[in-house]
């Protein structure tokens, strides 16, 4: 069975080529809006089971991956930020703090639908001004949730992590090896 990304993520796309996963992509085009009352678990858990689900329901032969990462601090969402005043202003929020990452995760296929999540603590240093303002400056920030990429720049202030590091990139891959595998879906 041929897997389907739906996802134009390059960061989950380079992690599934990098465990070796043959995959096709294919962007659900869902939006991503916050529902009045929805809890930012149940937000990620909703949006990765309807991108799965969009995509599956045009191509029902296949298996389909659908995916969404949100980064908490203190029950508060932090998304991608709108523009470079709000990552410097999420940035602030996650320096010198500990946050949590949640992917949610979701596999449908014929005859099946597995939804499940995986969460990452990862703590911050304290971030100066000037760093924040030069990380901002370098666009790495803008389309990432909570306005940092872990593999990148960031990575000099992130002094631990407690879960899959893969996660905080954008998709923990031993959880969607295993949900493959579950469901006879790996060649």
């Amino acid at each position: 069975m041929t897997l389907i990304l739906a996802s134009a993520s390059p960061r989950r796309q380079e992690l599934l080529r990098n465990a070796g996963l043959d995959f096709a992509v294919q962007p659900s085009g869902i939006a991503e809006e916050l529902r009045d009352g929805e809890t930012p678990e149940a937000h990620a858990l909703r949006l990765a089971a309807e991108k799965a689900r969009a995509v599956f329901a045009a191509q029902p032969e296949r298996v389909v991956l659908g995916a969404d990462t949100v980064v908490l601090l203190d029950g508060l969402l932090l998304g991608k930020p709108r523009d470079p005043e709000d990552a410097a202003r999420v940035l602030r929020l996650l320096a010198g703090k500990s946050h949590r990452v949640m992917t949610a995760v979701c596999l449908v296929g014929p005859g099946f639908e597995d939804l499940r999540s995986a969460t990452t603590t990862v703590t911050m240093t304290p971030i100066s001004e000037l760093e924040i303002r030069q990380y901002v400056d370098t666009g790495e920030p803008m389309d990432k949730a909570g306005a940092y990429a872990i593999q990148g720049m960031a990575s000099r202030w992130i002094s631990t992590i407690e879960g899959c590091y893969f996660n905080v990139v954008g998709l923990p891959v031993p959880l969607v090896y295993a949900m493959l595998r579950a469901h006879g879906a790996l060649p």
